[in-house]
Formats: structure tokens, sequence, C-alpha cells
């Protein structure tokens, strides 16, 4: 094992040993908690007079499901509510558009209209329970539906407290569910903070997010870098429309997430609070409250595995505490078994039992910043503060954050961090227990019950809603703010969010409420990319990855030329860190590489197909939606004609994988396989491929 810790790649370089001499000159050692420049804390108490926020993140099938799980998690110890939305709501499609119809309440709550945001909350007292909701693409649509169904259960908007996410640039770097490009995006972000800092003051109107960047491949110090330089151009975009700087920065929160490297991730926290301080002040603010950062944290998901889950509780513990040592004021434990499906009733109540162990149990909020003087950790602070400070100065000498999106310099950043890690667990320079070392054969014990959704009747359920809304509405009425909606956008006047609520109050859908401001703003599309050299670099000498490799070439030999693959992306999944990963490792092992775009249709595939006679189609899903999207391409393929192999990866159980063979598809690849494993397969199925060509042929 020390093998494996002295080759590891960090972004932040770790001494065996720390002295007195690493903290001579670092500024911030005498700080106290709740004083600039905050590092150790917002507040001075922290958490010796109230601890951190037990705030799960869930959401899935229909409102009803959910609000179940919400008034369960409320009454097990849950003290927030984090609305998890399906991807169509997410993306500002309406449950019954046909485009969507894999996706619908698969990877979080279906929302469609304010009647639907009312049967989520029914029950819950809103003017009690700080609600956050993870929406940035249809935050118009959504967070006006949450607050017409406030308004119409007699809470009023000056009563909501919680957070909406409007932290619309992380979306073109790393998550995908972007709906507009980006300049008129940032008009609805700061349309949604002008309107809420006067009608909803209690409510956060910005979560700037790092988690996504983490979870895509950033390694801490990108993360931190880019979420400050999402935070700066915000605070630049709403002071440049009039807004005081104090009043802005006091209404925006961050949001981090927490893995596995401790020490890090601890200094990681402390240092955000610092160089948060300092760009709150350089942009004017002056207030305590302006200046001090305050954070919600998740443990990471792209932790998990799906080998040996059981080992996830004790990476979530670990990552728990890493985000208390850091002075988070909220934070999510994930479940163990969400690397396979959603997780189940009993893995969320264990994830929830976890904090409520380390909050009731442990004394670990008894002292403010205990790491506070280490030298370890003082050290740690200062050094992430000075790199990520260079990594800002590097944006702003590339144009600022919204050139560094159109150039892909930023998401080239993050393609490469994932793909040095993923090859560092290739190799073994990385160690994950249960995965790559300590590998046990599988414990019947393990073996977990994952929930299970009938997708097709939930979407036949939201479509029956939906237009049982329609048939009820002043449909003369929907018309008009929905068109005042469209002119608003066209003219740049009048506050989007403010003219979106009237069109729910109306009964517009969330679609339709999309589609009226795609009449002047289009579709912003996303094609998947990769990188080239890592896994050849990196796995040079090591026997598997030079066996996988020869056996495409004893493929490519066989065929006369190199196997050709699709790599896909179905649906409104937006994630692709794995898709770029595999087909990056593909493309050094000797295959011929065709990448699709995201939010692609099983049409859409079959061009790509015809347009680069390839060999086999990969499909990535990350969504749940495995069966539905494998059906509806395989389809597509036999209606034109097209016989090719399919192939698909992604976060499956046995069960899902059994469901995918039976329907043709001819490799499955859980989350965690090994790129070795993957090459060699694929590799082989390359060669049965054209066995059976020449078969058919000489048949023919």
């Amino acid at each position: 094992m020390s093998t494996l810790r002295s080759r590891r790649r960090r972004a932040v370089s770790l001494k065996s040993v720390y002295s007195r001499a690493d903290i001579e000159g670092v500024a911030h050692l005498d700080s106290m908690p709740g004083e600039a420049p905050f590092v150790r804390g917002p507040f001075a108490s922290m958490y010796t007079e109230k601890p951190w926020t037990i705030r799960q993140y869930a959401g899935y099938a229909q409102a009803a499901d959910s609000n179940l799980a919400f008034r369960t998690a409320l009454a097990e110890g849950a003290q927030g509510l984090s609305i998890a939305f399906d991807l169509p709501t997410q993306r500002g499609y309406d449950s019954n558009d046909p485009r969507v119809s894999a996706d619908v309440g698969m990877t979080g709550v279906a929302i469609d209209t304010v009647e639907d945001m009312k049967r989520l909350f029914d029950g819950i007292a809103l003017d009690k329970v700080s609600v956050s909701m993870t929406m940035n693409g249809a935050v118009l649509p959504v967070l006006g539906a949450f607050i017409v169904a406030a308004e119409e259960t007699g809470v009023q908007p000056s009563q909501l407290r919680g957070t909406i996410q409007n932290d619309i640039l992380k979306e073109f770097m790393v998550r995908n569910t972007c709906i507009f490009a980006p300049e008129p995006s940032l008009r609805i972000a700061a349309d949604v903070v002008a309107y809420l800092a006067g009608a909803v003051p209690r409510f956060n109107a910005l979560s700037v997010s790092g988690y996504h960047f983490q979870e895509a491949g950033a390694d801490p110090v990108l993360e931190l870098a880019l979420t400050m330089a999402n935070a700066r151009t915000y605070v630049d975009a709403l002071v440049g429309r009039g807004m005081p700087a104090d009043d802005v920065c006091e209404r925006m929160s961050f949001f981090f997430g927490v893995g596995m490297d401790f020490y890090v991730e601890v200094a990681k926290l402390r240092a955000a609070r610092l160089l948060w301080s300092q760009i709150a002040m350089q942009r004017g603010a002056t207030s305590n409250r302006a200046r001090a950062l305050r954070m919600h944290c998740q443990t990471s998901g792209w932790s998990l595995t799906a080998q040996k889950p059981m080992n996830n509780i004790v990476r979530t513990t670990v990552e728990a505490l890493a985000a208390i040592f850091g002075g988070t004021q909220s934070l999510h434990t994930n479940a163990y078994d969400e690397a396979l499906a959603l997780p189940s009733a009993s893995s969320a109540r264990l994830a929830r039992d976890t904090q409520l162990v380390l909050q009731h149990e442990t004394g670990v909020g008894d002292v403010v910043d205990p790491w506070a003087g280490s030298y370890t950790m003082e050290a740690l602070t200062a050094d992430i503060v000075s790199r990520a400070r260079a990594l800002l100065a590097e944006v702003d000498a590339r144009g600022g954050i919204v050139e560094t999106i159109r150039s892909g310099w930023i998401s080239e950043q993050i393609r490469e961090s994932a793909l040095a890690v993923q090859a560092e667990i290739e190799g073994g320079q990385r160690a994950i227990v249960g995965v790559n070392c300590f590998v046990v054969p599988d414990d019947e014990d393990e073996h977990v019950a994952c929930r299970a959704l009938d997708a097709r009747e939930i979407r036949r359920q939201q479509a029956l809603r939906i237009t049982h809304v329609q048939s009820t509405r002043d449909a003369q009425r929907v018309r008009e703010t929905l068109d005042a909606l469209t002119r608003a956008t066209r003219d740049g006047e009048g506050n989007l969010l403010e003219l979106t609520i009237e069109c729910m109050r109306a009964r517009a859908t969330v679609g339709e409420c999309t589609q009226a401001l795609e009449a002047v703003w289009p579709r912003y599309s996303v094609n998947l990319q990769a990188t080239r050299g890592t896994y050849r670099d990196t796995l040079s000498d090591d026997p598997g990855w030079q066996d996988a490799c020869d056996a495409v070439s004893r493929a490519t030999a066989a065929r006369g030329r190199p196997p050709r693959i699709l790599i896909a992306k179905l649906g409104q999944d937006g994630h692709d860190r794995g898709a770029q990963v595999v087909a990056s490792a593909l493309m050094d092992a000797g295959f011929e590489v065709t990448l699709g775009e995201l939010f692609a249709t099983a049409a859409d595939v079959c061009e790509h197909v015809k347009l680069n006679d390839v060999d086999v189609i990969g499909l990535s899903c990350l969504s749940g939606s495995h069966v539905e999207l494998a059906t509806a391409l395989i389809e597509e393929l036999r209606t034109q004609g097209l016989d090719i192999a399919v192939v698909m990866g992604g976060n499956m159980d046995p069960i899902c994988e059994s469901a995918l063979k039976s329907l043709g598809v001819a490799e499955c690849f859980s989350t965690g396989s090994s790129v070795r494993e993957i090459v060699a397969r694929l590799a082989r199925l390359f060669v049965d491929v054209s066995h059976a060509d020449c078969q058919s042929q000489m048949t023919a």
C-alpha cells in the first residue's frame, strides 16, 4: 500500500512531516471564527450552539412518491429538504414530450405544473422547513411553480426559506443541463437574483457549485478555482445591473463536493472562505455577511463503487467528517447503493443516521475549527489558496469564464484531470479497496436491493395530469402570459422570473414556458469530447493494458482495418465523464472512435452509424434509463435495416444487465469496469461481428 500512496498524483503535494517552518508567513493564523477572512468559519460559535443542517438530496418518480420520502426523512432526522428533479424537468421538457420518454421520474421527481409542486410539498410546512432546489436550466418555471404553490397553500413568498441553485455557468462546463447559450442564461440567473431580493428575501438566489466539477473529474484546486471564477462572474453581472455588492454577495451561498483526499478536502473548504472573503471585498462588499462564505457540502458520488457497495458506508463517513472539519453549514451524505441505482429507503435512512451519529455521539461539533494552528492544515490551506489564485489568473488571461467556456479550455482541464485519475486507478497507483486492490469473491451479503421504478406508469400518470390541467385552465390567459414572456425575452425588458410566475399561476406547464423562451433563444447544443494519449502514456508498461491493446491489434489485422465504434448518449443525461474516459481509452488502444452529441435521439444515432460505417454502438447512461433507451435504439436500427452491435455502460445492477441482454445488447459494462476489460471485450466483439458478417456474405 505504501507504493500506491507514494505514486498517487495529487493536486496538492503532501509532505510526510510538517513543522513550524511550513507556516511561516501565513497571514491568517491569528484570525478567529466569525471574523474576516473567515478561514475558521462564518460564525463565531459554529456547531457549539447549532449543528450543521442535515439536508438530504432526494426526489424520484411522481410528486406523491417524493412527498412521502420527504416526510419520512423529516420524521427520521432530516432538518431541510434538497429537491432532485428529473432530467426532463431540468431540461425544460414536459413529461408527455416524446423526446424525453425514457427519463421521466428516473433521477428525480417529475414536475410539470403548479399542481405537481403542490403535491410535492403536501403536508410540509414551507414556512418552517428550508427547501433547497437543484435547478439551473429550467429555473424560471420550476421556481415560479414553487412560489405559486406556496402562495396558494397559504405561505407568502416572504416566509419561504431555502436556496435555488441557479448556477448556470457550471452547466456549460460539466453537467450540461443548460438549455440556452451562456449570455441569455446569465440574464435569466440575474433576473432570478433580482426578483428574489425584493419578493422572497429569505431565499438564497444563487448557490455556486463546485460539487459538479469534482464529480466530472476536477481535482480539489481546480474545483475551487472554477467555483470562485463563476462566483466572480455572477457578482460582476449583478453589480453591473445596479445591485449593491453587499446585497449580491449576501444572497449567495456555495456548494462543494467532498472526496476521499481527507486533509486536502478539509483545507479546500477553509481556503474557499479565505478566497471568497477577498473576492467579495475586491468587488465592493463590506459587510461581514457578504464576505463570510456559507456552504452546503455533499459527499462524493463518484467515489462510490458498484463493487463491494458496503465499503461505500466507510467512504461516505470519512467524507462527511472532512466536510464537518471544513466547517460546512449543511451536509448531504450519499447512500451506499447509489453507484447501482436510486437509493433504497433503508440505505437513505442509514445515510441520514450517519450524520445523526456524528452529531450526537462523537463530539466533533464541540470545538470550533479544531484543525486551526495545525502545521499540516494551515500549510495546506495557504497552498490551496495560492494554487487557486494562479488558476483564477489564468482564466482572466484567457478572457474570463464565458470565453473559456467557448474555447473549451475549462472542459479540457477537467477532462484531463478525470483521465489522469482513471489511469491511476487502472495502473494501481490510486487504491480503491475492493476494485483494484484487496479484491475478494462476491459476498452474497453485499448484494443490494435497488429501488425499481415503473417508468411507463410514471409517464402515463404525468401525461394524464398535464391533460387535466390544460383542459381546465383559461387558455386565453395562458396564451397572453406566455406571449408576454416571449416579448420580454426578445426586447430585453422586464423581469423574466416575475413574468414566468404569472405564466405558472395561469397554469402554463414547464415545457410551455421553456418554449416561450425558445421562440427567441434556440437550444444550446453540446458534443462529446475525448483526449488522446493519457492511457498510452500512463499504462505503457502495464501488462494488462498491453494485452488489451494486443487484442485490438489482432482484431485489426484480422479485418484489415481498425475496429470502429460510435460512443453515444441518448436521452437527457448530460453526465459525460464515463463516456469521455472510455472513448479516450479506446482511441489509445487502437479503435477508431466517433463521438456523438449529448441528448441524442435514436434516429440521430442511426444517422451517425450511416455516416461513419461503425461496427459497434456504445451507449453510456447514468440515469437508470438503460432498458428504455436501448429498446428505442434497437427498434430504430431494425426499422432502418441496420445490423449493428450495441453495448452499454453505466450504473446498472444484475437485473438491469439481464434485461439488456434479453433485448439483444451484446455487452454490458457496469460502473467501475476496468478500461482494460472494456477494450479487450470490445476487441473480441469486433472479431465476432466480423466473423458473422463473413458468414452472412458467404450464405448470400
